[in-house]
């Protein structure tokens, strides 16, 4: 009877199991995104509905300006004041929000300062639901249940209305929230189905474009059309102009709203509408937004006992794919960097350029994942430049807002021409590297003379940061130098990239700020946050030499040296008393993963012959900064980066050196993960023994053919094939892959 029993037991735990298995199958990728992951806490997330790398972001504001709202919804909060069509994804900057949008009705009327006035309706979570490239909630004060989702170019909304004889949809271009600023506005009336318009605005970026046309699916009543407070009829033009349109609406009467954008014109905004979204079935748009969404989650396929790490995964990968941003119309029209509209031939035009925080892993990510989009992306950067004539530093919807240091479009340029990425103009690309960094703004002309960044009065000196990420910026335009066969540009760019040197100081071992007359600053305490080091203190910049790591070792002391320094870079604690800015979150001593400078750090253990402290310390960042809750991110989510990083770090391996054409092995942690790449090739990577307490490496296996090094090459990745890591509980000390990375490049 035992025997039985367990026979009948085994058979039922087999068949749930298969069945399982059959089920997780069939589920789409799209099931296990978390669209509120980092909409609580840093993050500055936001949960509304887009598509991969689109230009419309149509989601709820809140209405309350602050930084917990910079992304126009904080998940703590309870009222909902409309939804508008732009959106910045995990940013410190409080922009865009253009068009915003507010269905009402008789049954609530209440305003508060908070919101400037705004009409508002209070929300529950529980009446709340977002996906990739969808969002619903239920407006309770008014019971109206709001859908959004979106094309590429157009946003789509569905509100279904409870009978009431004056239900109300709000068109208002007034708003504005944070930095962001209307400069001018108009609307016009064309019919009662039919609305177009602009609102130029100013803010971060200073001057913003957008045009659109929006069609109803129920012809309105009548309208209250404003300019400023003044009521008008037909059109209006001014800073804030509005338009209420007017409804008789039935039980559940649904008014479907689709608004085609363009930063150029009416007419492409028209064209948006006509060829992206001509009817008005909302449940046709979600659906071809969630396909979309699915083919570009299936470019990486894992294998996962543990749920939450594949909502994790899955959400991570999503939000690497919110930014950069179409910039133009499908006319290929946009609103270029030099104020004038430009047209885009052959190519879509992006920007939201978050660059400082991009080169390090985005972009990297996008060569593997997504090549024929990034030769999209490398002709935007060139025509940044002919625009302008420099490269972008941080460029968002048509302008530049000169936010952070470096000029890091260089690396995402020479990665992309080292990876063989086509489409772009080599030689213009070049041109573009070297003008950028031989420009004299931005204390360049100081890093020319003196090889150092010096300390001035400036707010923000950042003169420590500032050399080193010039530097490595130059050792990009040196190896694209040398492929080019041009070595005298090679042969200086080189030696600008060691300028690193000038600003290390043998005695205290950091990278230490520096007068102009050569001394460097006598009061000087590492872990203090001082305008000398952007958004960082020296513990977190003192690694940042990616181009020349056995440099910085030689320079430390040796390896030795270099591990304790590591070491006491992870266990330096924070002390109570200590004075930590907004960005320095995800502490792990001094190491702060929830800001860029950091996220490279942990991987340097590789460089020393001591793998296994890297795969620990990537361990503890994938399993304590990445949390499936709202307050899930550490920090700012920055445009994808953060989410790319744990994407890379997740499959085992991260780019150091963004440009180098390699990818340091970490920790990974999933039984099997495959990379479906553009090429029709598969890279599948496996995990034997897979289990929690399994974080070491033991041995790796490459195409059945067992390898000596830390480190798998780009190329073999597009190659396709397999990579096995078998895990064990302890460190392998004594493995025969342990050999130290180099920083020579391998492309």
């Amino acid at each position: 009877m035992r025997k039985y029993s367990f026979i009948v037991v085994a058979i039922t735990a087999l068949f749930f199991n298969c069945a399982q298995k059959a089920h997780e199958t069939k589920l789409k990728r799209t099931s296990f995104v978390n669209p509120f992951i980092g909409t609580e806490g840093p993050g500055n997330t936001y949960p509304g509905a887009t598509v991969p790398f689109g230009m419309v972001q149509l989601s709820p504001d809140i209405g309350i300006p602050g930084w917990d709202r910079i992304a126009g919804y904080y998940y703590q909060d309870s009222i909902i004041t409309g939804f508008s069509h732009t959106h910045l994804t995990g940013t410190g900057a409080g922009d865009l929000y253009d068009i915003l949008v507010m269905p009402t009705n008789r049954r609530f009327n209440e305003r508060i300062e908070a919101n400037n006035f705004k009409p508002f309706s209070k929300f529950s979570h529980k009446k709340e639901a977002a996906a990739p490239g969808y969002y619903t909630v239920d407006l309770l004060d008014y019971g109206i249940k709001a859908e959004l989702t979106a094309t590429a170019r157009t946003g789509i909304h569905k509100y279904k209305f409870p009978k009431d004889s004056l239900s109300q949809i709000h068109i208002d271009l007034g708003y504005a929230l944070n930095w962001d600023a209307p400069t001018d506005t108009g609307i016009k009336i064309v019919n009662d189905t039919t609305i177009q318009g602009y609102r130029k605005s100013t803010g971060w970026a200073k001057d913003q474009r957008i045009y659109f046309e929006i069609k109803l699916s129920k012809p309105f009543d009548s309208y209250q059309l404003y300019k400023g407070d003044s009521l008008v009829k037909g059109s209006a033009s001014s800073k804030n102009t509005k338009v209420v349109l007017n409804y008789k609406t039935e039980t559940d009467e649904t008014i479907v709203l689709r608004t085609g954008l363009s930063t150029a014109s009416i007419e492409g905004a028209k064209k948006s509408l006509s060829i992206e979204a001509p009817h008005f079935n909302f449940e046709a748009y979600r659906q071809a937004a969630d396909s979309i969404w699915e083919a570009q989650l299936q470019k990486i396929e894992i294998k996962t006992s543990a749920p939450d790490k594949k909502e994790i995964f899955y959400t991570m990968l999503y939000q690497s794919m919110l930014a950069p941003t179409l910039l133009s119309d499908l006319n290929g029209d946009y609103k270029g960097a030099n104020d004038t509209i430009v047209k885009a031939k052959d190519f879509n035009r992006y920007d939201t350029f978050s660059l400082w925080d991009t080169y390090r892993a985005a972009h990297p990510l996008y060569t593997v994942m997504h090549p024929a989009r990034v030769s999209h992306m490398m002709r935007s950067l060139l025509a940044h430049y002919k625009e302008t004539g420099l490269l972008p530093v941080w460029s968002m919807q048509g302008n530049e807002t000169n936010m952070m240091i470096g000029y890091h479009a260089v690396p995402v340029i020479v990665d992309a021409y080292f990876k063989g990425i086509k489409g772009f103009d080599v030689k213009l690309a070049y041109e573009a590297c070297k003008a950028s960094a031989m420009d004299d703004a931005r204390q360049i002309e100081d890093y020319k003379e003196l090889g150092y960044v010096p300390i001035d009065e400036h707010h923000e000196n950042w003169s420590v940061s500032k050399t080193l990420e010039y530097a490595y910026d130059d050792w990009c335009i040196a190896q694209f130098a040398k492929a080019l066969g041009e070595m005298d540009d090679y042969d200086y760019f080189m030696e600008r990239s060691e300028n690193w040197r000038h600003v290390y100081d043998s005695k205290s071992t950091f990278m230490r700020p520096k007068f102009e007359d050569g001394s460097f600053i006598k009061s000087f305490v590492p872990k203090e946050y001082t305008p000398y080091f952007c958004e960082s203190n020296a513990w977190q910049y003192m690694w940042s030499v990616p181009q020349n790591i056995e440099g910085l070792i030689a320079a430390v002391g040796g390896n030795e040296a270099f591990e304790k320094k590591l070491d006491s870079m992870f266990t330096l604690n924070p002390l109570p008393t200590d004075k930590l800015p907004i960005f320095s979150t995800g502490m792990i001593g001094q190491y702060a993963h929830g800001n860029e400078p950091s996220h490279h750090v942990g991987y340097l253990y590789n460089y020393i012959g001591k793998p296994w402290k890297t795969q620990e310390i990537i361990r503890d960042v994938l399993e304590s900064q990445y949390k499936n809750t709202p307050n899930g991110h550490c920090g700012n989510e920055d445009c994808g980066q953060m989410s790319s990083w744990y994407v890379f770090s997740s499959l085992g391996f991260y780019p150091v050196n963004p440009a180098q054409g390699i990818y340091a092995f970490g920790s990974p942690i999933f039984d099997r993960a495959v990379i479906n790449l553009e090429n029709g090739r598969s890279f599948v990577i496996e995990t034997v023994n897979d289990l929690e307490e399994n974080k070491y490496i033991q041995s790796i296996v490459l195409n059945r053919k067992k390898i000596k090094r830390n480190y798998i090459t780009h190329k073999e990745i597009m190659n396709g094939g397999t990579l096995r890591f078998v895990m064990g509980n302890k460190p392998a000390k004594n493995s025969n892959y342990t050999m130290a990375l180099s920083s020579k490049i391998y492309n």
